[in-house]
């Protein structure tokens, strides 16, 4: 006969080895999908248009040092201009940045692309506002050349790579990207410029053309005291002008993608 206090009533409790599985099954899910990669859950995405307007950017800044090389003797004289070099760094980088396009590739970091904007929207504003402006005291006009090879290589430097990296950035880039500490960062090849271009004017005899590349920069004009003044302002402009840049990355919509024509009218445009 069974005595009934030794009876067991059956646990509504999982057995305890269960538990213990599926919370390690639960675990281990959650660190795969925290140490999956965006490229493994959104598949890439080709984008020819964003690669062709980048090649081109690329090929404008490209004939326009060109053309530069073309009719300036002194090429070391030439690539000692901030313009050149920007745009130099405009050719490289907008054509990396069209390549990965095409290939699905992630984009180019934003602390880089970044730089490539400012330098070259400082190039562009110095050129139109300052160099070109009679009454800014350091204007570069003097007597007009009608050359035209120079003014199609001027335009193509000063103002078309310029405005092509903006629409670029506007139109065809993700917002948010850029973080504020960026815009101390991208200040590091402005200011190396400076000391590059004081020595080499230092290096060069008085009197030599092109000694120094920018009136502001002219030590013989300003005396060294002037100099720094000139760096102090332009250079609370160049961090002021990072910053616009930053504030207008943190509030500019997205770009619209074009919508996915395979899925369902219900799905929404591709991300």
């Amino acid at each position: 006969m069974i005595d009934p206090t030794s009876a067991r009533v059956p646990s509504s409790r999982p057995p305890q080895a269960t538990s213990h599985t599926s919370t390690r099954y639960a675990r281990g899910a959650a660190a795969a999908s925290a140490h999956t990669p965006a490229s493994a859950v959104v598949p890439p995405v080709r984008r020819p248009l964003a690669a062709a307007f980048r090649l081109l950017i690329a090929l404008a800044a490209l004939t326009g040092i060109v053309l530069d090389i073309a009719i300036t003797p002194d090429l070391g004289r030439l690539f000692s201009y901030f313009t050149v070099q920007t745009n130099i760094a405009v050719a490289v980088f907008f054509a990396w940045s069209a390549y990965r396009a095409w290939t699905a590739r992630p984009p180019i970091s934003a602390r880089i692309s970044g730089g490539v904007l400012l330098y070259i929207a400082i190039t562009g504003l110095v050129y139109h506002v300052i160099l070109t402006n009679d009454s800014s005291g350091f204007s570069m006009t003097g007597t007009p050349e009608h050359d035209t090879v120079r003014t199609v290589s001027t335009h193509l430097l000063h103002t078309v790579t310029p405005i092509g990296a903006a629409l670029d950035w506007l139109l065809l880039t993700a917002p948010r990207s850029f973080r504020w500490r960026y815009a101390a960062q991208w200040l590091a090849y402005p200011f190396l410029y400076l000391p590059f271009a004081l020595v080499r004017g230092a290096l060069l005899d008085p009197g030599t053309e092109g000694r120094y590349p920018y009136p502001f920069l002219d030590v013989d004009l300003h005396g060294y005291a002037g100099i720094a003044l000139n760096t102090l302002i332009f250079g609370s402009a160049f961090y002021a002008l990072a910053l616009i840049l930053i504030a207008i990355d943190q509030v500019r919509p997205h770009p619209r993608r074009p919508e996915n024509r395979i899925s369902p009218s219900g799905i929404g445009p591709l991300k």
